[in-house]
């Protein structure tokens, strides 16, 4: 392996890095572009007071927050009356407001609890992300702050209480599908229900909006409460990557967009059209999907709650529109990242897993490389259900197919090795005429049948492996499937490191315990940069792979160092074939005589 080949995978490595940490910055410095080109000066400053109203900055005047969970009958029908004039004598009396009153609602996929106050949503919990020992994740990262509650202009409803229009139990279990209303109305004749629709097997929950006898400009639908990471957050500071994840999500109808905002922003200003938008954690995501194709602007902001320092947050979003009937139509969804099952949607949901540059096409055919992989590693998973064991299988396949470029790689930088010497007399002979040594190089080339791109033709297919590569980390850094999937002994969980002892640390490297894998990892990457460079001016390189590498690989999930293990053992075994045989040349590679004399470089004089 030459020079010039480390210098490549280190630089291919780092840039890879480099892109997953600051893509997201180059896109928000894309977006403050847009932000700068508002469609209506009106619309702007009414968005703008509808997101402070979600922080609480205003509200609904002669509005109360519920004071007791008690049952709603009685009040919510003393309000009506009062509204009918009703209670002569009593009309100057300020009513009791009526009680908040929460109602659980369990479908096949998740259990969902609804709140009187707001009508909005206050705990999502899925049944897909349970843990080993049987718990199930919350969702939501503030229960109060909620999902879907709504603004009209001005007035928010945030801690309006609204009374239940039919009689409804506090436990629902979705046995068909199931329809749970609110309603508000004032002693002015204005009026609102809000519908939350529900289906046994159905991912969302349809939210349905009315208003009656009043006509506001601009409404806002808020989700205030953020996304809660359902995975253990490490609290240990380190320098590797970090594999948990928490982004704004939208899809703006030509491609999915992955945001992380560090301040108040507006996702869409400019192109003005989204087909959904949600909040992203690492094996799931929340996602509101518009009824067709919606010009509404998409407003973002962190939340400043977070369970630890190593927790990177979550995001508030509002939803704000022109009110064009007396309606808003969303769907609720809950999302577990599973690639087969969001891939049949056809909304593009897989490329919250996985995105690609556009500008090189990347946002297709890099995602469709990577569900090509994740589809290979479940079909191995089919036949042996080992997800440890599917890995191996995966990474010798992807071995396999890449070998005759390896082998070509390989054959061409040994070529040129045994030419060093030859080269090495030619630059120093002709160093002063390079016209010379360009023409005696061709030559030497010539007689040994090499091509004079072999230098670079040596790098080439380390480039067209890369994609694989790469694809490969992220699949399974990212797969659901590998969620507490054990391998075998102390691997017990290849989607997190192989700890087998938490009572010693490493700071910085390996800050929650020891790990096996990472050691494995690094001797088997000194092994192959050893056997593969031999000329002494690189000798650094052999200890400043597996440097870099064990930087890398010390908080890796276990997964990914497996994968890492194994193409290294392959390699290693690889070369070791190969390097008994000499490579192939048409002439026979003489080392020079005698001793080399530098030709002298020859300036020309100025002229005066």
């Amino acid at each position: 392996m030459s020079k010039n080949t480390i210098i490549g995978i280190i630089l291919i490595i780092l840039l890879f890095v480099w892109s997953i940490n600051n893509s997201s910055k180059q896109q928000e410095l894309s977006q403050a572009e847009l932000q700068k080109k508002a469609r209506e000066i009106a619309l702007e400053k009414a968005r703008m007071d509808s997101l402070a109203a979600i922080k609480g900055e205003k509200t609904l005047s002669g509005t109360q927050k519920s004071v007791a969970n008690q049952p709603l009958k009685g009040s919510a029908e003393k309000e009506e009356g009062e509204d009918e004039g009703e209670g002569e004598g009593e009309g100057d009396e300020e009513a009791a407001p009526p009680s908040n009153r929460d109602i659980s609602v369990e479908t096949d996929r998740f259990w969902i609890t609804l709140s009187s106050t707001g009508a909005k949503i206050t705990s999502i919990v899925p049944k897909t992300l349970a843990d080993s020992l049987g718990n199930y994740p919350e969702l939501l990262q503030n229960k109060n702050d909620g999902a879907l509650s709504i603004s009209f202009d001005q007035e928010n409803f945030e801690d309006v209480i609204f009374s239940i229009s039919e009689p409804t139990a506090d436990s629902i279990v979705v046995k068909d599908s199931a329809t749970i209303a609110f309603e508000w109305k004032d002693k002015k004749g204005r009026a609102m229900i809000r519908e939350y629709k529900f289906t046994k097997e159905g991912h969302s929950v349809k939210n349905v909006t009315r208003i009656k006898n009043f006509a506001p400009k601009l409404y806002t639908l808020n989700w205030k409460g953020g996304m809660r990471e359902t995975e253990d957050i490490p609290v240990g500071k380190s320098f590797g990557m970090n594999y948990l994840f928490s982004e704004v999500i939208f899809n703006n109808t030509y491609n999915v967009q992955r945001e992380t905002v560090t301040g108040k922003t507006f996702l869409n200003r400019d192109p003005g059209k989204a087909l959904w938008v949600g909040l992203r954690r690492k094996y799931i995501a929340g996602i509101i999907n518009f009824d067709g194709v919606s010009e509404a602007s998409l407003g973002a902001e962190p939340v400043k709650e977070k369970r630890n320092e190593k927790d990177p947050g979550t995001y508030a979003l509002t939803i704000s529109d022109n009110m064009n009937s007396d309606s808003i139509a969303v769907d609720f969804t809950v999302l577990p990242l599973n690639w087969k099952e969001i891939e049949k949607m056809e909304q593009g949901y897989e490329k919250i897993i996985v995105s690609g540059w556009e500008w090189m096409g990347a946002d297709k055919w890099f995602v469709w490389l990577c569900g090509i992989l994740l589809q290979i590693l479940n079909a191995f998973y089919s036949i042996i259900p080992n997800y440890g064991i599917a890995i191996i299988l995966l990474t010798i396949l992807v071995k396999v197919v890449t070998t005759p470029l390896a082998l070509k790689q390989i054959r061409s930088t040994r070529s040129m090795m045994v030419l060093k010497p030859e080269l090495d007399v030619i630059r120093a002979k002709y160093r002063g005429d390079m016209r010379a040594q360009r023409e005696e190089m061709m030559k030497l080339y010539a007689k040994h049948g090499i091509s004079p791109f072999s230098g670079f033709a040596g790098c080439l297919p380390m480039l067209l492996q890369m994609p694989i590569f790469i694809g490969l980390f992220v699949v399974l850094g990212r797969s659901i499937e590998l969620r507490e999937a054990p391998f075998f002994a102390w691997i017990s969980d290849l989607s997190k490191s192989d700890i087998i002892w938490s009572g010693f640390s490493i700071p910085y490297l390996m800050p929650e315990g020891i790990s096996v894998l990472p050691f494995l990892m690094v001797i088997t990457t000194w092994f192959q940069t050893k056997q593969t460079i031999t000329d002494p001016n690189q000798k650094m390189m052999v200890w400043m792979m597996p440097a870099m590498m064990f930087v890398f690989s010390s908080v890796m999930p276990s997964g990914l160092v497996l994968y890492w293990t194994i193409s290294n053992i392959w390699s290693i075994a690889q070369y070791m074939i190969i390097g008994r045989k000499k490579p192939a040349l048409a002439g026979k590679a003489e080392p020079p005589k005698g001793k080399i004399i530098e030709a002298k470089i020859v300036k020309g004089k100025k002229k005066r």
